[in-house]
């Protein structure tokens, strides 16, 4: 299938888990509202969270992919089989051990995350409480991740990309088993190790229907091809979470700050949507196509690989990243208002979701350009770069936060000007040394068409700007509610930006048709 049409499979199964994500988020956020038991959720998030971007969003997956691929085209299925089942019950050992040190050291590896809420003693025992009982999903999302990368090896994409909606099908009714914000909490936390377990049977089920037959039952052995494919993953795993890592650092940064960790929990929601959309969907859909090219040293079908992944990219992300710029209180006011979560929290959060905004491309952009190396079993460099971001991110988002807050100001506004700047440095050094090695340069088909799509953004923005500072117009002449009056600006958004695209050849008409043909 085309690169266009993977990544629609991929990105239409994750709008509709993005869209029950929101309602999650907005049931959610309306029971917890922005204090200390918000901040004691979002921390035990951030490990479910942190896993499922590293493992389930293709981080993972890039390191096992390409050795599996390889196997199977060279060796056979049986070969491949053998690998999957290596991996598999190494990686089981590895995140079950994992979880139980956690289990044991919780309270202390919390002062790392959440130290800046030790002295409130209720609410960081609940923090504690919480991500003891969420830490098991990081072995989910191995297992799970492992599952994937069979299924993406052989074409499979579907059910990779559906089993994520699990997770907001079990936190949904979680959020409305009680109005007490406690118990609201320790009910998400159950669904998640729910929805962890779920994942994994269902992709496990995925597999065995295409007649690759798994079993955990049996000692763990490092063999060759385990040590293989560790010696990718491993830097791999760190490459493709640099991002996922700067949020960490900027959320242990928040605990500092009463309610910063919501505010910036609640803009993560918004800024993330166009990553999963498709930057991970396109970074997931191009491996397979660049791992083949690189086998076979086919430079041209590696460069029309890279191009027409970026170019996707960039014309769905750019819209996005400019919607995102002009609008950010408008959209949060628009969606989470409510409940225990007001007006203030929402000019708070969007003032973080402003600077988060501009770093959106750079977020698509790693995860699109770090396949060209995962393809070439060049995961190192990657990963140098990632802890050079983070580096970056810790150093100036620490500098910012307190020297905003000698201001006067909200610190943690810093944190997010410092995760889109470190973005930004990573994605140019994966740029460079791509073009530096010979291996890939933008063609000029490409710079054209960015420049366009960079058009056809500025007037959907534009038209954004228009339409939110005449809001009240819309909600008193066509709907009376303020997240359908939203909704609307945000589809006419869109539309002006198909059409503006379509104009300028930011999309052509063949783009669409590839994508809708199987």
């Amino acid at each position: 299938m085309s690169i266009a049409r993977n990544t629609l499979v991929q990105s239409s199964l994750t709008l509709g888990s993005r869209i029950l994500g929101f309602a999650r988020d907005i049931l959610l956020v309306a029971k917890l509202g922005a204090g200390p038991i918000n901040d004691a959720w979002v921390t035990a998030q951030q490990f479910p969270n942190l896993f499922r971007r590293i493992f389930a969003e293709g981080a993972f997956a890039s390191a096992f992919v390409p050795t599996y691929a390889r196997t199977l085209e060279a060796e056979g299925p049986e070969a491949a089989q053998a690998v999957a089942q290596e991996a598999m019950r190494v990686l089981f050992a590895f995140t079950a051990a994992l979880t139980i040190l956690a289990q044991i050291f919780m309270p202390w590896v919390l002062l790392i995350i959440h130290g800046g809420q030790a002295d409130d003693a209720v609410h960081y025992n609940l923090a504690v409480l919480l991500t003891r009982i969420t830490m098991p999903y990081l072995t989910c999302m191995a297992l799970a991740a492992l599952l994937s990368g069979v299924l993406n090896s052989g074409q499979r994409f579907i059910l990779s990309s559906g089993v994520p909606t699990l997770l907001n099908l079990c936190l949904i009714p979680a959020a409305l088993v009680s109005n007490v914000p406690e118990i609201v909490s320790k009910a998400a936390a159950v669904a998640v190790l729910i929805a962890g377990v779920l994942q994994v049977a269902l992709l496990w089920w995925g597999v065995t229907r295409q007649k690759v037959r798994l079993s955990l039952i049996g000692w763990p052995r490092i063999t060759p091809s385990v040590k293989k494919v560790m010696a990718l993953a491993v830097p791999g795993t760190i490459a493709a979470s640099g991002t996922q890592i700067n949020i960490i650092v900027s959320q242990s940064l928040a605990s500092f700050e009463q309610a910063a960790k919501s505010w910036l929990y609640t803009a993560d929601r918004l800024y993330q949507l166009p990553l999963g959309l498709v930057g991970v969907a396109v970074g997931v859909a191009i491996l397979p196509r660049l791992s083949r090219a690189a086998r076979s040293e086919d430079h041209a079908s590696s460069q029309s690989t890279m191009d027409e992944g970026i170019g996707l990219a960039m014309a769905l992300t750019l819209p996005a990243a400019a919607a995102l710029l002009v609008a950010p209180v408008f959209l949060i006011e628009a969606f989470f208002v409510r409940g225990a979560f007001l007006q203030s929290d929402a000019e708070a959060s969007g003032g973080a979701l402003f600077h988060f905004a501009w770093g959106v491309p750079a977020f698509v952009l790693i995860k699109v350009l770090a396949p060209a190396f995962f393809a070439r079993e060049d995961t190192k460099t990657p990963m140098q770069f990632a802890l050079v971001s983070v580096a970056i991110n810790t150093a100036l988002g620490a500098g910012l936060f307190f020297w905003l807050n000698r201001q006067g100001e909200l610190g943690f506004i810093g944190l997010a000007i410092a995760t889109s700047v470190a973005a930004w440095v990573n994605a140019l050094l994966l740029a460079t040394t791509l073009a530096g090695r010979g291996w890939y340069r933008p063609g000029p088909v490409l710079v054209s068409r960015t420049l366009r799509a960079l058009i056809a953004s500025g007037l959907m923005a534009g038209s954004v700007w228009f339409m939110v500072h005449n809001f009240q117009w819309v909600r008193d002449n066509i709907v009376d509610s303020r997240a359908l009056a939203a909704a609307i600006v945000i589809l006419a958004g869109g539309l002006i930006y198909g059409v503006a695209a379509l104009l300028t050849g930011a999309i052509r008409p063949r783009d669409i048709t590839q994508a809708l043909r199987r």
